[in-house]
């Protein structure tokens, strides 16, 4: 489909108020809300210029609670680039990225080619449960980049899009490989098809 070329879809997991919405809104609006508003899924677009050409990043804000299995499933499924937040003062939101993470492995299959970024929100707080090694070595085990935000503090949150986008750029070409591969396919099957008419 030539919409998915231009078409980035970045979704993001985590917990419920470790400030999902508040990094995505943060990013997109430049505005952060002190109230915990719950999210059943929001999708946010935001055009961006990449190599010269105009792409729409699509980020998909997802619900906290696991009531909505279906609808995470999809959103993996869809899904281009992840970004896994869990919120530094709190090491449960950190352990409930796990099955999230497990199930991207299962629907994506090979997720060294998936740009992945694990997320430690509310960097700003005083009270941590987590240090950013902790948070470090979790990105390590799973293969993917690591970084510490405050959406509140607007600390990073422009960096861990930027970083994704580069993430994603890597991904995108070897699609443009994949596509050639399967344009030599068509023109076999197309002269395969040509013969047995004949």
């Amino acid at each position: 489909m030539p919409e998915q070329s231009n078409d980035y879809r970045v979704v993001v997991f985590g917990a419920a108020g470790v400030g999902k919405s508040s990094l995505v809104l943060r990013f997109v609006r430049g505005t952060f809300r002190e109230t915990y508003i719950p999210t059943i899924e929001d999708t946010y677009r935001q055009v961006i210029s990449c190599d010269k050409s105009i792409c729409t990043l699509q980020i998909t804000d997802t619900t906290g609670s696991h009531q909505f299995p279906a609808m995470q499933r999809l959103s993996i499924s869809k899904g281009h680039a992840f970004i896994l937040v869990y919120s530094v003062t709190s090491r449960q939101s950190m352990e409930d990225l796990q099955p999230i993470f497990e199930q991207i492995c299962q629907i994506k299959g090979d997720i060294q080619k998936i740009p992945i970024m694990l997320v430690g929100n509310k960097s700003d707080e005083t009270q941590r449960e987590l240090a950013a090694s902790e948070g470090q070595a979790l990105a390590s085990k799973w293969k993917c980049s690591f970084m510490e935000t405050s959406a509140k503090m607007n600390y990073n949150v422009q960096e861990l899009f930027q970083e994704l986008l580069n993430l994603e750029e890597r991904r995108t070409v070897s699609l443009q490989v994949d596509r050639k591969k399967s344009k030599q396919q068509k023109k076999k099957d197309k002269l395969q098809g040509k013969c047995s008419v004949m």
